[in-house]
């Protein structure tokens, strides 16, 4: 059965590239009715973030990711959590002790705080130097009797040799293992490291793929040794590529947000966000941009990830969130922005007036987050007119302009009510009159009720405003321009 996992460390909030991890893991495991699990290895005590694991659930949930095997937000974890596992790393970190794979280092901090600073000071990387791996049986014996300090390193192979993966992305890669060192793999206060813990648990939790960043094609042919240790056959890999920023630097905190939550918060719908980072290295092969969570888990596959770095780019998700909001009922677009307008001052305002808003602004706004900022013009008592942009000052000081805005002000009060309907029958009433038509004769009344050259639809604006409020709002143009 085709078993992946997600298992990110509690260091902080799901970045997209997590994201990414995540729903890579999730659709092939989907496609091939297999089982996605969560591991949180969360062994780096010193970084280690309260309320971590809470907020990468609640953020795998929000995204429609579920969880087949692993925690629950009701704190049901079963034996997903490493720091609760700590017996089990231990078990087989003895195990390799003995078969003569592993052993004990002593070396303290300061020597090798010397042995990097002298390496520095040559010019080359810094590499364990298997000062403690020739030690006699008799002295490791006795350091270990008096309870001297030490991690386990895992054994290089004495003769070079040059370690394979038939990566799913990248085909087969070689590394030699005269590049590596003696990596540790337990440390002086009892935790695994990554790779110990990693390779233990991938083998115990039967898991058949590991989909990682690239950052880790370094260190596979550790893990790989470390199954071949333990008799194990490893899982197939897929290693993902970067997710860069517009000037090709890597995807990072300091040029933006990066954090799933940061952009939930912005008003980016969930569904948005899954298309959009899906198509962060992958495509199906067609035209087609806009995917429901279902087609892509059918079209999926990791033949169609690209080897080289993705750019985020925000001007495309903003594009595919705009796509995703015209696409909601008015219940849906209302309920979603809620949290949204319940920040602002008008969050007192009737629900069906607020729903009718929502409504109004759905094709004009780019995140839920916008529709607080263009209440005003809705709900506020004061003319709204001086916010206007040059562009529509522009076109209300043009004679045609002042003739049409002047004869809506002296027909409409011919009429008992002003309704969407109505207000159209009352334009090409105008129209008649005045000989204006077109641009002419409508863009003053877009410019006058909606303050925008592209705003809102002109009929439901004026249906929510009324006769008079509409009337009210076009002498405040006549009066501005005069």
């Amino acid at each position: 059965m085709t078993r992946l996992r997600f298992a990110p460390s509690p260091t902080g909030y799901l970045h997209v590239g997590g994201l990414r991890t995540a729903l890579f893991s999730f659709l092939y495991a989907k496609q091939q009715q297999g089982s996605f699990i969560f591991r949180l290895e969360d062994t780096d005590r010193k970084r280690f973030v309260a309320n971590a694991e809470t907020d990468l659930m609640q953020m795998l949930q929000w995204a429609g990711i579920t969880i087949d095997e692993g925690p629950s937000l009701s704190g049901n974890y079963g034996p997903y959590r490493q720091s609760e596992r700590l017996a089990i790393y231990q078990k087989y970190a003895t195990d390799l002790l003995e078969n003569g794979h592993a052993y004990p280092c002593f070396c303290t901090q300061e020597r090798l705080e010397n042995l990097r600073n002298e390496k520095q000071q040559q010019g080359l990387p810094f590499k364990y130097d298997g000062h403690c791996r020739y030690l006699s049986s008799k002295t490791v014996s006795e350091k270990l009797e008096q309870r001297v300090p030490h991690v386990i390193r895992m054994k290089l192979p004495e003769i070079n040799e040059t370690l394979f993966i038939n990566d799913l992305i990248r085909g087969k890669i070689g590394i030699e293992s005269e590049e590596l060192e003696d990596q540790v793999l337990m440390k002086a206060d009892g935790y695994p490291t990554y790779h110990l813990a990693m390779v233990v648990d991938d083998h115990l939790m039967e898991i058949t793929h590991v989909v990682r960043g690239e950052e880790w094609l370094p260190s596979f042919p550790k893990h790989i040794l470390l199954f071949r240790y333990f008799g194990w056959e490893p899982p197939a890999f897929a290693h993902l590529p970067l997710i860069l920023n517009p000037d090709r630097s890597k995807l990072s905190k300091r040029q933006g947000d990066v954090a799933l939550e940061d952009f939930k918060a912005q008003g980016y719908l969930a569904q948005t966000m899954v298309n959009f980072v899906t198509l962060l290295g992958w495509s199906s092969g067609d035209d087609q941009e806009i995917f429901s969570l279902q087609e892509l888990i059918e079209k999926f596959s990791f033949e169609r990830v690209n080897k080289s770095g993705s750019i985020f780019d925000r001007e495309k998700l903003n594009w595919m969130n705009q796509r995703y909001l015209q696409q909601l009922s008015a219940e849906e677009i209302y309920s979603l922005a809620k949290p949204f307008l319940s920040q602002s001052k008008y969050s007192n305002q009737p629900p069906g007036k607020l729903q009718q808003v929502c409504r109004i602004l759905q094709p004009r706004i780019t995140t839920l987050s916008d529709l607080p900022k263009k209440l005003p013009l809705f709900f506020d008592e004061e003319s709204q007119i001086a916010q206007a942009g040059e562009e529509v000052k522009s076109i209300l000081v043009q004679e045609t302009a002042q003739v049409v805005l002047r004869t809506f002000v002296e027909e409409v009060k011919a009429l008992p009510d002003l309704t969407g309907s109505s207000f159209v029958a009352l334009m090409k009433s105008i129209q008649k009159s005045t000989n204006i038509k077109g641009k002419q004769l409508w863009m003053p009344m877009r410019c006058a009720i909606t303050l925008e050259i592209h705003g809102p639809d002109l009929p439901l604006m004026v249906d929510f405003f009324g006769k008079e409020k509409s009337v009210a709002m076009v002498q405040q143009a006549l009066e501005w321009v005069s």
